[in-house]
């Protein structure tokens, strides 16, 4: 192999958003994650509450004017269909 081409295996400290700390070798160095296997709900057999605030509000936005048509144009079709006259044969 070619020497000093390649990165410096080192000792890195990961640290999760609950606290926990894992020491490993990486080319990087201080990586930090928001779930481990300390606080992941598969392994601690508890449900978990992961931070999702903002999917909604980004869909909505996105969305939301075409929706709001979307529920208008329902809204005439069901006044439409209820103003016919129901014909007996």
């Amino acid at each position: 192999m070619k020497s000093k081409i390649h990165p410096k295996y080192e000792l890195t400290k990961i640290t999760c958003a609950c606290g926990n700390v894992l020491w490993v070798r990486s080319t990087r160095k201080d990586i930090r994650v928001e779930i481990c296997s300390k606080c992941h709900p598969f392994f601690t057999g508890k449900q978990k509450f992961v931070d999702t605030t903002g999917h909604l509000e980004r869909f909505m936005e996105k969305y939301g004017e075409a929706l709001k048509e979307l529920d208008k144009k329902l809204e005439k079709k069901e006044k439409r269909e209820r103003k016919k006259p129901e014909l007996d044969v």
